[in-house]
């Protein structure tokens, strides 16, 4: 006679870190859609209800509800007017040249957002979580800043030998957050905070000093300009202010593609991104991955610092960075950490940027873009909230998990028994 055994009672475990990360940045194309129109809806209602000619209609709605609603549609109109006009083609120009400018600027601004986005989103597919861009960033440019003033080499060899010299300098400083990781557990998110202050006063401090500052040009903290040798020159002639270096951030998005899905280095950073036990049990040095993918982050990163010190032609101070290395986490979340993904959201936001102007001229507030970069950042980190408002949306891509199924051995000597 056989006895019924109990149902194993089933508990639901808690996702770690590195699942939450992986769910997060492994959103698929409708779910990022959905956040960019559930953020474009806002930002509108926002610009409705900022508009003056629409408060004015506000105390007769009752009376003429038409009034509001005119009035909302041309604010509405006139306020994705003037991004188009200020992102992609001012329509307005009296010539070509200045009509593609708002085209040539976005391109200008997505390039550091791009290379800084690659950086963030290997490290949300290795299973960490790098938010020191800031710090990275600046080092990369004092780094690459200082060897272009102080080496005096030929044309063409000095700008790699300062494009070298920045990159080693965001590597090794990302690379120190990898290994307190791996040595000692600390949360590489703190860490990478704490670097962001060190990298920032350490530069500002370097800036007041004949390290990078000309000490006969005042004492506001600033590096020496570069020598004409070391500068990225102008991509399509000096009417546009667009630079090779955009092609750079262009060559670092076919190198992540071919590093993550194509090579071993990459399936490696993924398998333990995805389940970390998974990949110690496979025999990956799961410590040293996280130095390696911190290091690689860091290199990433700091192409987009390069840009920002090598792609102009005088000084900069210490807020070189313009925000840029926070907003590489929204790319990163928006493009889904993938290579075309960080690609388009890079264009993206820096369309963005390059619109402000022109939608403050259009009388709508600049912060408005802020807003909605805020707002995507919610959505995407928030699928939830997605789902319940678009019900019609299919549910996230499961995270790899150990098979904990029995051995094929073991459910044979059970079925003798």
């Amino acid at each position: 006679m056989t006895t019924a055994t109990p149902a194993a009672k089933t508990t639901r475990r808690r996702p770690t870190l590195g699942e939450v990360l992986h769910d997060i940045a492994s959103g698929g194309i409708v779910r990022t859609l959905a956040a960019i129109v559930l953020s474009l809806i806002v930002a509108s209602i926002m610009i409705v209800f900022t508009n003056e000619e629409v408060q004015q209609t506000l105390p007769y709605f009752f009376a003429r509800p038409g009034d509001f609603f005119v009035a909302a549609g041309q604010a509405i109109g006139a306020a994705y007017a003037a991004l188009f006009r200020g992102a992609i083609y001012n329509y307005n120009a009296t010539s070509f040249e200045s009509a593609i400018r708002p085209l040539m600027e976005s391109l200008r601004f997505a390039g550091p957002l791009i290379a800084a986005g690659l950086g963030v989103a290997l490290t949300f597919r290795s299973g960490l979580f790098n938010i020191g861009g800031q710090g990275q960033m600046v080092m990369a440019a004092i780094w690459s800043a200082w060897a272009s003033f102080q080496l005096h080499l030929p044309y063409g060899i000095h700008l790699v030998v300062a494009v070298l010299f920045g990159l080693v300098g965001a590597a090794l400083w990302a690379g120190i957050a990898g290994l307190l990781k791996a040595t000692t557990g600390a949360h590489e998110v703190i860490v990478t905070i704490m670097m962001n202050y060190i990298a920032v006063y350490l530069a500002t401090y370097l800036m007041r000093t004949p390290v990078l500052h000309d000490m006969d040009s005042g004492t506001n903290p600033t590096t020496i300009a570069p020598d004409a040798t070391a500068v990225f020159p102008h991509l399509f002639g000096d009417a546009f202010d667009l630079r090779w270096s955009f092609v750079l951030c262009i060559l670092a998005v076919v190198v992540y593609w071919w590093l993550m899905e194509r090579s071993s280095l990459g399936f490696r950073l993924r398998m333990v991104g995805m389940n970390p036990d998974a990949a110690r049990s496979a025999g990956v040095n799961v410590k040293r991955t996280y130095v390696v993918a911190m290091v690689l982050s860091g290199l990433f990163i700091g192409i987009a610092g390069i840009n920002q010190s090598l792609g102009r032609d005088g000084n900069f101070g210490p807020t070189i960075d313009a925000g840029i290395g926070f907003d590489a986490i929204t790319v990163a979340l928006l493009g889904g950490s993938q290579a075309v993904g960080v690609l388009l959201a890079g264009i993206l936001f820096g369309m963005l940027r390059a619109a402000g102007p022109a939608m403050q001229l259009a009388d709508v507030p600049p912060e408005i873009l802020g807003v909605i970069q805020g707002l995507i950042v919610l959505f995407i980190a928030a699928p939830p909230l997605v789902r319940a408002i678009f019900r019609f949306l299919p549910e996230p891509r499961e995270t790899v998990e150990l098979n904990t199924r029995k051995m094929p051995e073991l459910e044979a000597k059970e079925s003798d028994a």
